[in-house]
């Protein structure tokens, strides 16, 4: 049984991150209609939403402490706010600006937060390698903090997936693998690539525990990832799981989504993990007053920092190249330094 306490925050969490999204279509669209142009607007580039995915991240990430990492795929919003990413910061580094996570380089799916270990990418499945790491400097230091990788299940036939299940089991880590099922892969549904329908059956083949939540239910992803996250941190070494989540928005802000039947749509937004909690708050004994003002505060929280950001500077042009290459040492010119990074032993001698 979840304490009350916990449901609200769990619910905060997630009424935060569904408004955030809410919140970021509106922005992203602005100056991009009617004509579609991914450089108009306040928000550059493309813009990937993970609406309809709260309860997996606000599950998981309760049983997690600021040394713990995490990292998310390109989906990874919702899963930031769970960790505590600093959310002025992270909308900042979203509208491109300089006081960003990453001084606006980075842009919404390589978000990277060191003080609370949260990183993501866009790169496929591009996430467990380094949650692996993390989990191995975790054992070697005898440290008993854990690492989560957050992935989509169009990921799961990724080498990189496959590999890192495999060196976390032989190495006994203390690793999470968490599989976002929301049964389409881009345009792709899971049935036409893959005919495994429950992924975290293939924890079997690296022998370690796995389970799927079929529903989008916080409760049930909070027991599952409890007992995972508490095995990890024992000492017991890695599991796999999976939640079943539902996708309210296309793949990319702009997606038509012609290709998924109007059904399946209006399935994913019927099913909503957020009114499913507050329901739960108010058999736990919440008044329908108190879950009003959580949302109205999240909701609040969410404006101040989409306004905060707006109101940040634009970078300099002039500070491009800064941070992104290492600069050459006192006495060395930057031929030299440019031998040297491509293993070029001639750099400053004698052929």
């Amino acid at each position: 049984m979840v304490q009350a306490s916990k449901l609200q925050t769990m619910f905060t969490d997630m009424v935060t991150a569904r408004y955030y999204e809410e919140r970021l279509q509106e922005e992203y669209l602005e100056g991009k209609q009617p004509a579609f142009d991914i450089s108009a607007g306040p928000i550059p580039g493309e813009l990937h939403l993970a609406a309809g995915h709260e309860a997996s991240a606000t599950g998981v990430c309760q049983h997690l402490r600021d040394d713990d990492t995490v990292t998310a795929p390109h989906r990874p919003h919702h899963i930031a706010i769970a960790k505590g990413v600093d959310l002025n910061r992270m909308t900042a580094e979203i509208f491109g600006r300089e006081t960003g996570l990453s001084k606006g380089k980075g842009g919404h799916m390589h978000l990277f937060d060191p003080e609370v270990n949260f990183a993501c990418s866009g790169i496929i499945a591009e996430g467990c390698p380094p949650a692996v790491g993390a989990g191995l400097a975790a054992k070697k230091r005898n440290e008993d903090s854990v690492a989560v990788a957050f992935i989509g299940e169009g990921a799961v036939s990724q080498g990189a997936f496959l590999e890192s299940l495999n060196l976390a089991s032989v190495q006994d880590l203390p690793v999470v693998f968490v599989i976002e099922d929301n049964d389409w892969a881009i345009s792709m549904p899971k049935d036409r690539v893959t005919d495994v329908a429950d992924a975290s059956q293939r924890a079997g083949g690296f022998d370690m525990p796995g389970e799927r939540v079929d529903s989008d239910d916080a409760t049930a992803v909070y027991d599952a990832a409890k007992e995972a996250v508490g095995r990890a941190r024992d000492g017991n070494g890695p599991t796999l799981l999976e939640v079943q989540v539902h996708r309210r928005m296309g793949h990319f802000m702009g997606d038509p989504e012609s290709y998924r039947p109007e059904e399946d749509s209006a399935a994913a937004k019927n099913r909503d993990s957020i009114e499913r909690l507050a329901s739960e708050l108010r058999a736990a004994g919440i008044e329908d007053e108190e879950i009003d003002e959580l949302r109205e505060n999240a909701h609040d929280r969410v404006d101040s920092a989409i306004e905060w950001a707006k109101d940040q500077p634009q970078p300099d042009p002039e500070d491009a190249y800064g941070d992104v290459f290492v600069g050459p040492e006192s006495g060395v010119t930057t031929t030299e330094t440019t031998h040297e990074l491509a293993g070029d032993t001639r750099a400053g001698g004698d052929d």
